[in-house]
């Protein structure tokens, strides 16, 4: 099983996260922000990753700390579990729909971090939830999960919407993405030999 966990614990935040490539989906998820329990419960349903994520934030400031250091420590628990990446399919990429929202998100695990981030509200908030900390939580785990990540809502209207194309989109090239490529053979998949 390619899993992992870290712990991750700074003035601002105290994190655990587990997750487990080759899980069935199942998630048990406790940020302290409703909106972003929701979407990583997404994530890891259409990922088909098993995830446990802990956070205790100092929420009384806002919000900001928990969103972009849950991104940091599931991004590093994705690298982690991703191991030398090994017979990855590495390359995905999706359209996914969400009503009237439509978002395209492309991801290549390529070691080389960056995000492009093509995605604007027209509110600043959904519920109690900061708009901006969808790019926050992106640019976080893009970063420290080592992927090459390009994620652009073509259009839409409802935020809630856009942010959960944004996510589901994710889940879904990220499970194409580290996909075992039995053509592979066990290779790297890159012609440098490392990732």
């Amino acid at each position: 099983m390619r899993s992992a966990s870290i712990s991750r614990k700074t003035a601002e935040t105290d994190i655990a996260v587990s997750v487990n490539l080759d899980g069935t989906g199942r998630s048990n998820i406790a940020t302290g922000i409703g909106f972003l329990d929701h979407m990583l419960d997404l994530l890891a349903r259409h990922a088909l990753f098993d995830l446990d994520v802990k956070v205790d934030g100092d929420l009384h400031i806002d919000q900001h700390h928990s969103a972009e250091d849950c991104g940091i420590a599931l991004g590093q628990a994705f690298a982690k579990a991703l191991g030398d990446k090994r017979g990855v399919t590495r390359y995905a990429d999706i359209h996914l729909p969400m009503d009237e929202a439509l978002t395209r998100v492309c991801v290549d695990i390529s070691g080389r971090p960056f995000l492009v981030f093509r995605t604007t509200f027209r509110v600043e908030k959904i519920g109690t939830f900061d708009t901006e900390l969808v790019r926050e939580w992106f640019q976080a785990f893009a970063m420290n999960a080592g992927l090459t990540l390009h994620v652009e809502t073509l259009y839409g209207d409802n935020a809630h919407h856009i942010a959960e194309s944004c996510y589901k989109g994710l889940a879904r090239a990220l499970r194409k993405a580290v996909a075992i490529d039995p053509r592979e053979e066990g290779r790297v998949p890159s012609t440098k030999g490392s990732l």
